[in-house]
């Protein structure tokens, strides 16, 4: 497992070596955007609107800020190396201890395993009991991912875990939403309250996470592992008419033999399946 974040975790003047790693797997579907005729995966090119230089070069780029339209302040690369290093955050200390149920969930963002580096077995046990026992979780702060992040740490099963969460300033107020429905404007009938009431006590069930799963990636799963099995496959066409050796031109000759007969015999697959669907 992918090791994310490493180095010291302060809980008063005991010192735990950790290592982090992401909880997550990335288990979306990548598609590529390809040329309908030529089968080629398709190229984004960096350009800048109204300059004559073509495709712009990753050494002319540069970050900038926005602070009014069309007006830019440039930020260099050794400006915000600079600030990177100043406040990076190499050790992480827990700043205080609060009670779980006191972080509304919009605060939450990216979860993270803590593990204990050699030697530092007891001191991690010894503040997973501590956190167990008083049921508080710590605050800490932690530079990933190029910035710095609040994060919390608490018992997760077996071991702990690291939660970053939103600074109060980057989570916007329910007021802001247009047209929100007042309860003092809608009448909810007594009979309809407990209605409600009592379907959601039918509906409650205990929480098992493998219950659910993402049927649309399962399907399109479904769908890709059908085609390669019926051949439907679209091969990038091997013929090069820049290249004229007869070695060349002989070995283009023999893939595209093999490709049409691949793309027939799919083909005529396809259409055996569809008949027998017909007919049955």
């Amino acid at each position: 497992m992918h090791t994310v974040w490493k180095g010291n975790l302060s809980f008063g003047l005991i010192s735990i070596g950790i290592r982090i790693h992401s909880v997550i797997e990335d288990k979306d579907v990548k598609l590529i955007g390809i040329h309908k005729d030529c089968l080629v995966p398709i190229r984004y090119e960096k350009i800048a609107p109204g300059c004559e230089d073509g495709e712009v070069k990753p050494e002319d780029i540069v970050k900038a800020y926005e602070y009014s339209p069309n007006k830019y302040v440039v930020v260099s690369k050794e400006e915000l190396d600079a600030l990177k290093k100043e406040y990076e955050v190499q050790s992480v200390d827990i700043i205080s201890f609060v009670q779980l149920e006191e972080i509304d969930p919009i605060y939450f963002d990216r979860s993270y395993f803590i593990n204990a580096m050699e030697g530092s077995e007891k001191t991690y046990i010894l503040l997973k009991q501590a956190l167990e026992r008083t049921g508080k979780i710590g605050i800490v702060k932690i530079s990933l991912r190029n910035r710095q992040h609040l994060a919390i740490i608490r018992v997760h099963e077996e071991g702990l875990i690291l939660e970053t969460i939103h600074y109060p300033d980057e989570v916007r107020s329910i007021t802001q939403v247009p047209n929100l429905p007042s309860e003092q404007e809608v009448t909810i009938q007594r009979k309809e309250l407990v209605a409600a009431t009592t379907l959601i006590n039918e509906l409650t069930v205990p929480f098992i996470p493998e219950d659910y799963t993402d049927e649309y990636r399962t399907a399109l799963l479904d769908l890709i592992e059908e085609k390669i099995e019926n051949e439907e496959v679209e091969v990038k066409p091997v013929i090069n008419p820049k290249k004229v050796g007869i070695k060349n031109i002989l070995d283009a000759l023999n893939a595209s033999i093999e490709q049409t007969k691949r793309i027939n015999s799919a083909a005529k697959k396809k259409t055996a399946v569809k008949t027998k669907k017909e007919t049955s």
